[in-house]
C-alpha cells in the first residue's frame, strides 16, 4: 500500500504541476520532445489499459511552451500540433481496430457462450450507427471516454468510414482549442502564477460531465 501511495502521490503531483515536468523534459531532450508527446497522447488515446495518462492538460501546458519559442527552449507551435493531432488520430484507429478484432471473435464464438447477449450487442451497433458521430466528437474532450469510444465502436462495429471522419473532427477540435489556449493563455501572468490552479481546473471540469453522469444515476436508483 505504501508503495501504491507513493505513486498515486507522484502521478497527482506530476499532473497538477505538468509545466514544471514538461519544462525539464524539453531542456533535456530538445527535439525528442515531439516523440514523447506524441508516444503519450498515442497511448493515451489508442491503448484501453492507459486512459489515466494525462490529456486535456498536457495540451495545454506544451501549447504554453511552445508560446516562448524554440530559441527560448520551447517548441515550435506548427510542429507541436502537427504531432499531437497525427498521436490523437492514429492513436483512436488503431484503438478501434483492436476493438473490431475483439468484436469479430464475440460474434464468432457468441452463439456457444452464455456470456454473449447479441440484442444487447445489436442495441450497441445500432446505437454508434445512430449517435456515434456525435459520440466520437463529444468524447475527445471526456477523460477515460475518450480512450474507451473507439473501442466500444470497433466493438459495436460503427461503419469505419462514418467513424473515421467525425473522430478526425473531434481530434481537430480537441487538440486545436486546448494548444491554442495554452499557446495565447499559458503565458499571461494571471494563468502563468497559477498555472497548477489551472491545470487542476482543466482537469476538473474535464471529469465533470461524468461525475455528473454518475450523481444522476445514483439519484435515479435511490429513487422508489
Amino acid at each position: 500500500m505504501d508503495l501504491l501511495s507513493q505513486f498515486l502521490a507522484q502521478f497527482v503531483d506530476i499532473v497538477l504541476h505538468l509545466d514544471r515536468y514538461l519544462a525539464m523534459l524539453v531542456q533535456d531532450y530538445g527535439a525528442w520532445i515531439y516523440a514523447i508527446l506524441f508516444a503519450i497522447i498515442f497511448c493515451e488515446t489508442g491503448l484501453v489499459v492507459t486512459p489515466f495518462l494525462p490529456g486535456d492538460s498536457l495540451l495545454f501546458v506544451a501549447g504554453a511552451l511552445a508560446a516562448v519559442g524554440t530559441d527560448a527552449g520551447g517548441m515550435d507551435i506548427q510542429a507541436l500540433i502537427a504531432v499531437l493531432l497525427t498521436a490523437a488520430v492514429l492513436g483512436d484507429n488503431v484503438n478501434y481496430w483492436i476493438g473490431r478484432w475483439v468484436g469479430r471473435h464475440i460474434l464468432h464464438w457468441g452463439n456457444d457462450s452464455r456470456l454473449f447477449n447479441r440484442a444487447a450487442y445489436d442495441k450497441a451497433h445500432a446505437f454508434y450507427e445512430r449517435y456515434g458521430p456525435l459520440t466520437m466528437m463529444m468524447a475527445r474532450f471526456v477523460p477515460l471516454v475518450r480512450t474507451f469510444a473507439p473501442f466500444v465502436a470497433g466493438v459495436a462495429r460503427m461503419t469505419y468510414a462514418r467513424y473515421f471522419v467525425f473522430d478526425l473532427l473531434g481530434a481537430v477540435l480537441w487538440v486545436f482549442s486546448l494548444t491554442l489556449a495554452g499557446y495565447w493563455f499559458g503565458n499571461l501572468p494571471a494563468v502563468k502564477n497559477n498555472l497548477s490552479l489551472v491545470i487542476g481546473a482543466i482537469v476538473a471540469v474535464s471529469v465533470l460531465p461524468m461525475a455528473v453522469g454518475w450523481l444522476r444515476q445514483r439519484f435515479a436508483g435511490a429513487r422508489p
